[in-house]
């Protein structure tokens, strides 16, 4: 079963809010086993919206549509709907009384607008909204069915859970399962390239990346007749895809670089101290967003004048003079420093230039030195150019700081 994502609104075709409706639905449907075939995005005009359902039951056998359900002049996508139907809107009594009873359980007069939203396309049913006033939308278009549900995606969510969702289980015949597999340190091109025939795209499961930030997302998406064997090959390619990466791969799904660095420094009974400059704090926040963080974290400086690193850290005058504070001596010497203050295990010190001024002949924006520092062991300085914006640049150096960490304590030195 093939199914499109039909989202109705000015503001989401002009980019003004994001589309959280559209990723909540395509990943219901996966689980279902529904494969989408397109999201489409249309504004609130009437032969848009009349467009986008005709040529959707071209297309696909299924269409959940949300938006465009409200009691406003720009809220058209029954009007759209009824003109792909080819037939009219008709008022229906029993949901003008549940709209009233809405209101009144709220001790509150219906007015007249919201008696629009118990309008429905003739040969069309309405949906119960049990969460708002807006009822739903249930069709069948050239051997299509149709799903229309409000906007708002609390109501969306209750009315494609409790009515929806039921009679779409078991309608398919096959199970997709997904894994995100992260990984950080080798490009997106080079990791495709790694990969080889596993990522074929016609092998079942499928594999695919996407990269931000420096994170390369391993995707896998297992589809098979039954729950069993689609787990079982989800599974069997994950193994195959770690045992290749290895290194690489820090956690999977939602995992992120700090959570993997906080999950081994408690199970080392490990601690880390930061010392920044560029990232003003960004490896700091990153690792205390965790719960439980005062188990590893002793303490973080963010020394952005050079008068801060030599007052707070202790780094010398003459050596930001006479290498720049943006030095391969200058991080070492803030990483060094903040270690024995904090009596961590280990310190990160970050020192850099993220833009967009501040650059020199010798030293580009994005340029980055990253200091790891360990107890009773020399201070590793690894140099970095970043590409991208302020933020990417703090958001890369913060990433590859918070890696090198993670290679430490896996392979300790």
């Amino acid at each position: 079963m093939k199914a499109v994502i039909l989202s109705i609104g000015d503001e989401l075709a002009l980019g003004q809010t994001v589309d959280t409706n559209a990723a909540y639905l395509s990943a219901q449907l996966a689980q279902l086993g529904i494969t989408i075939a397109y999201h489409l995005t249309v504004p609130d005009v009437r032969h848009d919206v009349h467009r986008a359902f005709a040529e959707a039951a071209d297309r696909a056998d299924l269409i959940i549509a949300t938006g465009g359900l409200g009691p406003t002049d720009d809220d058209l996508t029954r009007d759209g709907l009824a003109d792909a139907l080819n037939t009219t809107l008709a008022l229906d009594a029993d949901a003008l009384a549940e709209i009233d009873r809405f209101f009144a359980e709220r001790d509150r007069t219906m007015i007249e607008r919201n008696k629009v939203q118990a309008m429905c396309p003739v040969g069309a049913d309405l949906i119960p909204n049990n969460r708002g006033t807006a009822p739903g939308i249930h069709a069948m278009l050239k051997g299509a069915e149709i799903w229309v549900m409000p906007g708002v995606p609390r109501e969306m969510v209750g009315m494609f859970d409790d009515h929806i969702k039921p009679t779409l289980v078991g309608e398919v015949a096959h199970v997709i399962l997904t894994r995100k597999i992260n990984t950080f340190g080798m490009g997106e091109s080079d990791l495709a390239h790694e990969l080889g025939d596993l990522a074929a795209r016609d092998r079942n499961p499928l594999v695919g990346t996407t990269v931000a930030q420096g994170v390369v997302s391993v995707r896998i998406r297992s589809e098979f007749p039954t729950q069993a064997q689609a787990q079982q090959e989800l599974d069997a390619t994950t193994q195959q895809l770690e045992s290749l990466l290895g290194d690489l791969v820090f956690g999977r799904e939602t995992d992120t670089l700090a959570d993997a660095v906080a999950a081994q420094l408690t199970s080392l009974n490990q601690s880390v101290a930061t010392a920044e400059s560029c990232t003003g704090g960004l490896v700091a926040k990153q690792l205390t967003d965790i719960d439980g963080a005062s188990n590893y974290f002793r303490a973080g400086w963010v020394t952005y004048a050079n008068e801060s690193k030599t007052h707070q850290l202790d780094v010398p005058a003459e050596l930001i003079t006479q290498h720049g504070a943006v030095s391969e001596q200058v991080a070492q010497s803030m990483a060094r420093h903040a270690q024995q203050k904090s009596n961590a295990d280990y310190a990160l010190a970050l020192t850099g230039i993220a833009g967009p001024t501040g650059a020199t002949t010798d030293k580009p924006v994005g340029l980055v030195f990253i200091a790891l520092a360990q107890r009773d062991l020399d201070t590793a300085v690894s140099r970095h150019v970043f590409p991208g914006d302020r933020a990417v640049v703090r958001q890369r150096a913060a990433n590859t700081a918070l890696n090198l960490l993670r290679l430490r304590t896996r392979r300790p030195a």
